[in-house]
């Protein structure tokens, strides 16, 4: 079921279908979609990636489009809303916000430890500042095939024992990548999306090889574990990436509810730094971190029947159901 919020600006991109039909890319204009195949002066795409590979052509043609009565207009609502695009790479990112590193850092910190908890967040905030100033963001590689839809139901696999949520914001490229500046990056970032890029908590760390350290296919990519969208947000019309709030909620109880001002590397900072090693794509998702506010903090994890509702400020809203897999 589509859960409606306020999206910024006249227009926003998404991929629908109508029931079982092909899917296919769709502008979206308050409540209603209109079909974007087939139009040359788009380049006919198949694909919300068809689009983003001509996206300064396609900008203006879309506000045009969006602007007019006519046409063959249909309601949201008559359509299956699908993951709104298809990337070849998918990027994601760990430790990036700092409430988020402080919480973790002072709840697992040695029973032996001297400090009181004000000295401990202290001198673990100073570390963070210090990191952000002089470091460089975490940044590791996910599956494309763990992307499902903002309003599908997310399967927790059997073998999954404590499943938890992490509500991101998500940068779309548009134009290609690599090794540009933090200066240049945003330039090349076409629209934003929600991403919740749920963990297997359990399976982070490898403790039959702790030389080896994380296990991020395991934890991360399970069919379904990145409910994505609901829509492209052209990034025009996002006044300020450092300044959204990330909300996610669940079973109506609020579990995180922070700005993408609490990030250590901006979005500018996490592009520039992929793209140094790897060639960013049209369609590719960088994803930048989850605030404060997990299942590992509120030692509550995901359960059979719990239904999470994530919003960023004008993105949009996704809400999600999970379901438990039977042994």
């Amino acid at each position: 079921m589509a859960t409606h919020a306020q999206l910024s600006g006249p227009f926003a991109l998404g991929t629908f279908a109508d029931g079982d039909g092909a899917p296919f890319p769709g502008l979206v204009a308050g409540d209603r979609v209109l079909d974007l195949r087939g139009r040359p002066a788009l380049g006919s795409p198949a694909t919300t990636r068809d689009l983003l590979e001509r996206w300064d052509e396609a900008l203006p043609v879309l506000h045009d489009l969006a602007a007019r009565a006519d046409g063959a207009w249909r309601p949201v609502a008559e359509l299956r809303t699908l993951a709104p695009v298809e990337p070849r790479q998918l990027l994601q990112s760990g430790a990036n916000y700092r409430q988020h590193v402080v919480d973790l850092a002072v709840a697992h910190r040695p029973a032996d430890d001297p400090r009181t908890v004000e000295q401990a967040r202290a001198e673990i905030g100073a570390m963070m500042d210090r990191r952000a100033a002089e470091d460089q963001p975490y940044v590791f590689i996910g599956l494309p095939s763990a992307i499902t839809g903002p309003y599908d139901d997310v399967l927790l696999p059997d073998w999954c024992t404590k499943p938890d949520w992490e509500l991101e914001l998500a940068a779309v490229i548009g134009a290609p990548a690599y090794r540009v500046t933090p200066e240049q990056a945003l330039a090349h970032v076409a629209a934003y999306t929600i991403a919740n890029d749920l963990t297997a908590r359990e399976l982070v760390f490898r403790r039959d090889m702790p030389e080896i350290g994380t296990d991020w296919l395991r934890c991360k990519n399970a069919p379904g574990f990145t409910p994505l969208g609901p829509y492209l947000v052209p990034a025009a019309f996002v006044a300020d990436p450092a300044d959204l709030r990330v909300t996610l909620k669940l079973n109506g109880e609020t579990m995180q509810d922070e700005s993408t001002a609490d990030m250590l590397f901006g979005v500018a900072r996490m592009v520039s730094y992929a793209s140094q090693t790897t060639r960013l794509l049209p369609g590719d998702l960088v994803l930048t971190g989850s605030p404060a506010g997990n299942g590992m903090h509120w030692g509550r994890f995901l359960a059979d029947g719990d239904v999470m509702d994530g919003t960023i400020t004008g993105l949009g809203a996704q809400r999600t159901r999970c379901t438990r897999e039977s042994a």
